[in-house]
Order: C-alpha cells, then sequence, then structure tokens
C-alpha cells in the first residue's frame, strides 16, 4: 500500500498502528511533494534534491541503509551533498558511508554531515558502555545476536542553539531540542513547507520512559512540539512511522502530543511535591483520556507509565521514597527470606499463578513479583521457572508496548536457559 494512502487511513482511523507498527514498520520510497523523497524504514530518511546534490535528514541504521541507499538511487542519481544526523541512536547514522564510496569512486566532493554539538559525546558514550547497550537493545527487541557498534561517522560540523545552512540553493533551518535525546536536531525547510522531526514524534506515545536507556526530557519535548507547531508545516515527516500531510493534521498531533506529556509531566510534578513515593506516583498519575483515541499516541512502543519513572529521575533523582530500598538487601536475599516464610518457593509461585488467574492488571503486577521471588530464591527448580516462563510468557502478551514485551519475553526466555 502506498505510504501516504496508509498514513491517510490510520489517521482516519481505518488502519491501526498495532497492525502497522510505527517504529519497525518499512516500505517504499515516496515522493511527497516535488523533489522530496521519504524513506519509510526502522530509522526513516528524508532526501531532498537540490541543484548541488542531495541533501538528506538522517540515512538509516547499519541494517537498513543498503536498501535505503538502493531505493535512493532509483530516485536521484545525485551525490550526496550534505546530510543531518536528527540525533545520535544508531538506526539514524550509518548510511553515511555508503555515499562516501559512491563519492572516492566518482571522484565527487565527500559528503558533509552535520549534527549538534552534544552527539559526538553521545558516540564516545556508546563505545564506554558497548556492553551494555547490546545488552538492553538485545533485550528490547528480542534480537539475540545484534552486535552494538563501537566505530561511528562523527559529524564534520556541530552547532549550539540554531543553525542555517545552504545547500545548492536549499534554505535549511536547523534548531537544537532536547526530547528523547540531549542531541536532537528538527531540521525545517521553509520553501517546501517540509518538517523532518526526528524521533521528538513517531506516532506513538512518546520515547520519552525507556526504562532501560539513560535520561529523556519530557517537558522540554513538549516545548519543542509547541516551537514546531506554530511553523506552519504542510508536510511532517517523522523519524519514524508515517508522514502527516495537511497543516491542520500537522497542528493537531503536535500540539496534542505536546498537551499529552505536558498532562503527565504536572501530574507527577504535583504528587513528588507533596511528598508521594515513586509507587504511589506511578499508580496514580494517568494519561489524558480525552486524548486516548488518537492514533499517533497509543503505547505502542514506550508508555505513560514508565515516563513518570523518567519525570521523577530528572528532578527526584533515583531514590523512590521507601526506606527500605535506600540501602536495600540483595533481591536474592529478600526472596529467600519470603519464600521461607511463605512455605517455600513453589508456594510463592503457586500464588502467582493463581494471581494471573484472576487478570486483573493489580493481580498480575503482584504475580510477577512472587515469582521473580521464587525464581532468584530457587534458580535450579524447574517447575518454579516453568511457572515464571508462563508468567512472564503472558504479561508479554498483554502488554501493549515494545519496551514492556521485550523485558517479559526476555524474562520468559531466561526462565529457561534461552535468553542471552
Amino acid at each position: 500500500m502506498d505510504i501516504v494512502e496508509l498514513a491517510d487511513r490510520l489517521w482516519r482511523g481505518e488502519a491501526s498502528v498495532k497492525d502497522h507498527h510505527p517504529i519497525i514498520f518499512g516500505g517504499e520510497l515516496a515522493e511527497i511533494t516535488d523533489g522530496v523523497a521519504f524513506l519509510p524504514t526502522f530509522g526513516n530518511c528524508s532526501a531532498f534534491s537540490t541543484d548541488d546534490g542531495l541533501f538528506m535528514v538522517d540515512t538509516g541504521s547499519a541494517f537498513t541503509a543498503p536498501k535505503m541507499h538502493e531505493e535512493l538511487r532509483h530516485w536521484s542519481d545525485d551525490p550526496l551533498n550534505t546530510a543531518v544526523f536528527s540525533h545520535g541512536h544508531i538506526d539514524h547514522v550509518f548510511g553515511v558511508g555508503l555515499f562516501e564510496e559512491e563519492a572516492s569512486t566518482n571522484g565527487w566532493r565527500a559528503p558533509h554531515v552535520i549534527a549538534h554539538e552534544h552527539m559526538p559525546r553521545r558516540f564516545d558514550r556508546y563505545v564506554m558502555t558497548a556492553g551494555y547497550n547490546q545488552i538492553v537493545n538485545r533485550r528490547q527487541f528480542g534480537i539475540d545476536n545484534l552486535m552494538w557498534p563501537t566505530q561511528y561517522r562523527y559529524p564534520d560540523e556541530t552547532y549550539v542553539h540554531e543553525h542555517t545552512v545552504q545547500v545548492g540553493g536549499l534554505d535549511v533551518h536547523l534548531r537544537h531540542e532536547k526530547g528523547e535525546t540531549d542531541d536532537a536536531t528538527v531540521t525545517w525547510i521553509p520553501s517546501k513547507k517540509v518538517l523532518c522531526t526526528g524521533d521528538l514524534f513517531v506516532w506513538s506515545s512518546p520515547n520519552a520512559g525507556n526504562p532501560q536507556k539513560v535520561q529523556r526530557f519530557p517537558r522540554e519535548w513538549a516545548q519543542a512540539l509547541r516551537r514546531m507547531s506554530q511553523l506552519d508545516a504542510e508536510f511532517l515527516l517523522p523519524g519514524h512511522g508515517m508522514p502527516i500531510i495537511g497543516a491542520s493534521r500537522i497542528q493537531q498531533a503536535l500540539t496534542e502530543t505536546a498537551e499529552f506529556l505536558e498532562i503527565i509531566v504536572d501530574q507527577t510534578l504535583e504528587m513528588m511535591n507533596a511528598g508521594a513515593r515513586l509507587s504511589d506516583v506511578i499508580s496514580s498519575v494517568v494519561a489524558p483520556s480525552h486524548l486516548s483515541d488518537r492514533p499517533f499516541l497509543q503505547p505502542v512502543y514506550d508508555e505513560p507509565e514508565f515516563i513518570v519513572h523518567n519525570i521523577w529521575r530528572l528532578y527526584g533523582g533515583w531514590w523512590d521514597g521507601n526506606p527500605a530500598t535506600l540501602k536495600p538487601a540483595n533481591d536474592r536475599l529478600v526472596a529467600a527470606e519470603v519464600a521461607e516464610l511463605a512455605g517455600g518457593a513453589g508456594r510463592l509461585a503457586e500464588r502467582a499463578e493463581e494471581l494471573m488467574a484472576e487478570g486483573s492488571s493489580d493481580a498480575e503486577r503482584l504475580a510477577g513479583h512472587l515469582i521473580e521471588m521464587a525464581w532468584l530464591s530457587a534458580p535450579k527448580d524447574r517447575a518454579v521457572a516453568e511457572a515464571r516462563q508462563r508468567i512472564f510468557s503472558v504479561r508479554a502478551e498483554r502488554a501493549t508496548s515494545t519496551m514492556a514485551k521485550g523485558v517479559f519475553n526476555w524474562a520468559a526466555r531466561e526462565s529457561t536457559g534461552e535468553s542471552s
């Protein structure tokens, strides 16, 4: 299906993001408007034809860059003049090498890469934490053979707040924002009325809470969305998911996503300022119900509950307000003590399965605690391991977000010794 048609059907509610997941969606290149190509993949790319070669926003991941390059070459033979990295996540920054090889072969000028000044520090951190990032991304996406890269294409030019460049007569306006990352760049092409948001808009509940990644900035994210809404764009090309065409739709998508984040931030801060514990905040803060049906705010990748954690971490630190967790005992010691009090690991596992059978959200969450204690206290007990596998498999099936599904599926596989 044509991606523009699919985007329209999703907006109208005739298709669902559950069936067309914005993060893993892929499709064929589409010319969105004259001289502007959109390449939907795992980390979208946008290309602009200019009088002096191509200008691009993002260049794909190591996995998708070859297909992206092939698709683009069906659309244009022009060399790549300049690329902007919308942020430093690895699904957006690994396609320049193919264009550099072309340039070397054909005697063209090498592509010029622009990014925010924080991006080199991100790449440095990725090298320093390569092992950890490999583990958490295998867990998050369920890809057991994923190898985290340790070599990156650093930008040739960086900027601080705002930057304007000209590429072959095309005026390009760059602005730094904070949201999912601290190195985000918004790209605005006034002559084309095209707005490239990077991952500040991805057709899902904003990825402002990812439980295994570094700090997100939901309040600043909302401010960035409101600034973008004032540009009067006609074409929105996101970092993931489908394009949005039409000023009124773009205005709605940006302002309502900002409102979504603002409401969650305000609720969380209100409870923090009143002295609530994190567990009470998590169980009390809710996403705005009047936005629950929006196709671009569904919790299919991240979810509001996780955003609360990141707000707490940003403004309140790592301690959750429970005095027992300030200097806690090792999880295995706690599990062993509780198992002994309960009558053994088997009894904990049995009760966990009873709770799962009840079907309520609270019961399911309690089941997760109990089965984890059972398994930690008796990791070699086959019956307990099998119960853990069953419980977290069900939790994965019932979860809506990629984040939750990834962790629960990892736990299920770990129970049977399958996870890496």
